[in-house]
């Protein structure tokens, strides 16, 4: 795909802009002295007509194009939005200060916003070809001619990839429909209070009245109505065109009084095609309900949230892709780390989301060697990482007896492993309370070719009686695999470890998520992350516990090169300067005394979350997580993104890439992504390998963008 797009980068910028000055004041500005919010700079509309065409009929049309249109050369992606029964192409309009808003924002990119007006069938053909004697081809002539003369005569993106489809009630169809039944000129569809019934509408509808579905004289026809619906179209999805539905509906939607009528209320119909969409392969989708009933009330909120949404998945250049290769079976693989030993690139993969198994890749891509680290039941991995020694050592959890000396075991146990160059298995230790569930989420090698190893357990692990429903879990092995110490910490909530790592000091830092309060700490609301410093003897020296009223954690630890750590996640409020919206990676350099020195809060207005940090020997900071937000050309869905930062936070590149699926995180957007190789390489979890349900893609960083 060709096309520029200077505007997504200047907007990008301007979010670095933001995140560096919180890293560098770790302040918000003095909303005192703050200049009064400067009105946002306006698109035009203009009117024309796309000439008759392959339907036999022109198409009047009003388009919304961006502030700065005429000034420059930039390609823009394109909207086009279908009105409502019995109304114009005037009625979109009033979206007009809104698309000012949202690009001024940054929110979305400069976008051409394409209105039709919709005429034939007295503005009730419910944007199909009409098998009516009276009735028109407007599906055709929409989708073909309008799309066409607006490509030749705007600068657009002739991609699917670059456009999208909306609509509000008769619109709400019209857009469900092109979305589906168009996937090779609409990539994701914007479906406002759609007026859409399965299997046939009420016998009041006006589907029935004005002939979009009737044959020959008869103003309906059910076999019409039925190939043409959305059922129909979910069969014949094309999973290789990945296609995105954003639906809203109003929590006051005309009630039809019939209760046998009941299920055609169209907040239930489209919570039913919400439900039915979101399970074939090759769809996403995402659902909201709106407070109000059928009218803009509800359709101007809903278009606003609703274009950021597909505003993600748009795009006017390529994406960049996942490095390296993909690996997976035909089951739900689970990245497991990435780490280099000997002139070999070793993989951690979880295949089937049971089966732990290392493999040694040579330069060349022979493998070397692959040893799995599994039982008949379910096991996983959880980081891999070189020793001093040149060995490799990892950790997770399994459920039957990995190291043979727990016959019999049914709950989930903490293992530890150490395997050699040549890919050995020097040891592997079993650990944990028996009658509990207790997992490994992170280690790191001790300088004495031991390990420390960080998770939770549900029991009690060393005499340690469990405070509350489940406690972090620190553990020390020694160089033969021999279990030294444990201890316990945590209070009446929910503790994890889910991060570990040694501090230039020797100390041992310790960091994970809480529900309530940790011993000696404030709970601050929702989850909080924590961070604790414990001696080589196991004393805890203290714990800090960060949080907002949302949600918070920490999920990866690297020691900087004086004194200290970073600590890396996600916070749901605001620890930084500010919030971006919804959950914003989190990065917090943690001083020797547990105070912090810096906090940068970064992200995009929806979902992001860091998973992985690296920190090199001059103080440069890797961040590795996944957005589902734009902070470069998004790929859809989840993307994966990887950050650079200065010395004291300040964010100095943002690179994203992926697949038109999800990324990084599972489902349940549990991150699965790792740094190794001294930073330079990473592996991780993705839904768009085309081996299994999930697949693991790993390589060296790819470039900053």
């Amino acid at each position: 795909m060709t096309g520029r797009n200077r505007a997504t980068a200047v907007a990008a910028a301007s979010l670095l802009v933001a995140a560096a000055h919180v890293a560098t004041t770790g302040s918000s500005p003095d909303p005192s002295r703050a200049a009064a919010p400067a009105e946002p700079a306006q698109g035009t509309i203009v009117t024309g007509t796309a000439p008759a065409g392959a339907a036999g009929v022109p198409v009047d049309y009003a388009a919304y194009l961006p502030a700065g249109y005429d000034d420059g050369d930039e390609e823009y992606a394109t909207v086009y939005l279908l009105h409502g029964r019995g109304d114009t192409m005037a009625a979109w309009q009033q979206v007009s200060a809104d698309l000012d808003q949202l690009i001024a924002d940054g929110t979305v990119p400069p976008l051409i916003a394409v209105m039709p007006d919709a005429p034939w069938s007295e503005r009730g053909n419910w944007y199909v070809d009409s098998r009516h004697v009276d009735g028109a081809a407007v599906e055709t002539a929409l989708t073909q001619d309008l799309v066409a003369h607006v490509d030749a005569s705007y600068r657009t993106v002739d991609d699917r990839d670059a456009r999208a489809v909306g609509g509000y009630s008769m619109g709400g169809y019209g857009a469900l429909r092109y979305a589906l039944a168009h996937q090779d000129v609409f990539a994701a569809g914007m479906v406002l209070s759609p007026a859409v019934y399965v299997p046939l509408p009420p016998a009041d509808s006006s589907a029935r009245e004005f002939g979009g579905f009737g044959l020959g004289e008869a103003l309906f026809d059910d076999d019409v109505y039925t190939s043409l619906n959305y059922p129909a179209l979910l069969d014949a999805v094309d999973p290789e065109l990945p296609t995105h539905l954003f639906i809203a509906v109003g929590d006051d939607e005309w009630a039809n009084p019939a209760p046998e009528d009941a299920q055609h209320d169209i907040d239930f119909e489209s919570a039913r095609l919400y439900n039915t969409a979101r399970r074939v392969d090759g769809v996403t989708a995402e659902l909201r309900i709106m407070d109000g009933g059928h009218d803009w009330d509800v359709w101007r909120p809903a278009f606003r949230e609703g274009l950021a949404d597909l505003a993600g998945r748009l795009r006017t250049s390529d994406p960049l892709p996942l490095p390296g290769i993909v690996t997976g079976t035909d089951g739900d693989d689970r990245a497991g780390g990435v780490a280099m030993t000997g002139g070999l690139t070793v993989t951690a993969v979880t295949e089937g989301g049971v089966d732990p198994v290392l493999t040694a890749t040579g330069g060349d891509g022979v493998q070397r060697w692959a040893l799995p680290l599994a039982t008949p039941a379910n096991d996983r991995l959880y980081g891999l990482h070189t020793g001093a020694d040149g060995d490799l050592y990892t950790a997770g959890y399994t459920r039957g007896d990995l190291d043979g000396q727990h016959p019999g075991n049914a709950r989930d146990d903490a293992f530890a492993a150490r395997v050699t160059v040549a890919g050995e298995l020097a040891w592997v230790t079993q650990f944990g309370d028996p009658a509990a569930a207790d997992r490994a989420y992170a280690s790191v090698p001790a300088p004495d070719g031991g390990l420390y190893v960080a998770g939770y357990t549900s029991g009690s692990v060393g005499g340690t009686p469990s405070a509350g429903d489940k406690d972090a879990l620190l553990a020390r092995l020694g160089p033969d695999g021999e279990l030294i110490w444990t201890r316990q910490l945590g209070g009446a909530g929910e503790d994890k470890a889910l991060a570990v790592t040694i501090g230039a000091d020797r100390r041992v830092y310790v960091a994970g998520v809480t529900s309530q309060a940790m011993p000696g700490a404030t709970a601050h609301g929702g989850l909080d992350a924590w961070v604790a410093r414990f001696t080589a003897d196991g004393a805890q020296d203290w714990l800090s516990q960060f949080g907002t009223a949302e949600s918070d954690q920490f999920t990866a630890l690297a020691p900087l090169p004086a004194q200290g750590v970073v600590a890396a996640g996600h916070t749901g409020g605001v620890l930084g300067a500010a919030s971006a919206g919804g959950n914003d990676q989190l990065a917090v350099a943690v001083t020797s005394a547990g105070r912090a020195r810096w906090i940068t809060q970064d992200g995009t207005d929806g979902d992001d979350r860091a998973a992985a940090v690296h920190v090199g020997t001059d103080g440069t900071i890797t961040v590795a997580g996944h957005t589902d937000g734009r902070v470069g050309v998004s790929a859809g869905g989840v993307d994966v993104v990887v950050s650079t930062l200065g010395s004291r936070g300040q964010v100095r590149e943002r690179t994203q890439f992926g697949t038109p699926e999800r990324d990084g995180a599972d489902e349940w957007d549990e991150s699965n992504l790792y740094l190794g190789g001294d930073g330079r390489l990473i592996t991780g979890l993705t839904f768009g390998g085309g081996r299994g349900l999930g697949d693991v893609f790993a390589g060296p960083l790819p470039p900053s963008s």
